[in-house]
């Protein structure tokens, strides 16, 4: 299958995605939740939703489900009402990804997982690859580096009088959750994430 053939199949799906919950387009933006010391997001604790965004295509690194990656490709953003997310997401992801919750430590899965990818559950854009992933200890999937940058928001967030740096998806602006500097070489970095803001692609040639 060419490049082209492989990012359009990849739109077709979000759109796809998008319109059996009646989506439409946005722009960027992004929003997060804290995390207690350097251990990973804070337990228990819900903020306001996501803000909402506005109009828009997104410019990405798509990436196929094999790992292959195509290129720039733009995407439409994707928007939905808080009806329409809660359709798509289970109660566990909508709590994490809209409302900047988080999962428990040690909840979750994709904890020491085999070759492949992650991509977002929201809006399928591709965010780490398997091999970038280690065990942090924290109970939540880390990784020392996105699969692109591009793809992912990274904003400053100082809520409750702590300086981290939140991550979200650039495709959809769900919370995934914060990146650490105390991570493995090469990167120094731990992006933290909740589970549940993941969907594992496995790798199978």
């Amino acid at each position: 299958m060419s490049r082209t053939q492989d990012i359009v199949k990849l739109e077709r799906r979000r759109f796809l995605r998008a319109a059996l919950t009646g989506g439409a387009l946005a722009a960027i933006g992004g929003f997060a939740l804290p995390t207690l010391l350097k251990n990973g997001p804070l337990s228990g604790t819900a903020m306001a939703a996501t803000p909402p965004a506005t109009g828009g295509d997104v410019l990405l690194i798509c990436f196929a489900d094999d790992g292959r990656k195509l290129g720039q490709c733009h995407v439409p953003k994707l928007v939905l009402n808080d009806a329409q997310w809660h359709e798509r997401l289970s109660d566990d992801a909508y709590y994490v990804m809209r409302r900047a919750g988080t999962e428990r430590a040690f909840s979750g899965r994709h904890e020491k997982t085999g070759p492949g990818l992650y991509r977002c559950p929201a809006c399928d854009t591709a965010l780490f690859d398997a091999a970038t992933q280690f065990d942090s200890g924290t109970g939540w999937p880390s990784f020392w580096q996105p699969i692109a940058k591009q793809n992912v928001i990274e904003i400053r967030d100082t809520t409750f009088g702590w300086e981290r740096i939140a991550v979200s998806c650039a495709g959809c602006d769900s919370h995934l959750g914060h990146v650490f500097d105390d991570g493995p070489r090469p990167t120094g970095l731990r992006y933290c994430m909740n589970s549940v803001a993941l969907r594992f692609v496995p790798r199978t040639s």
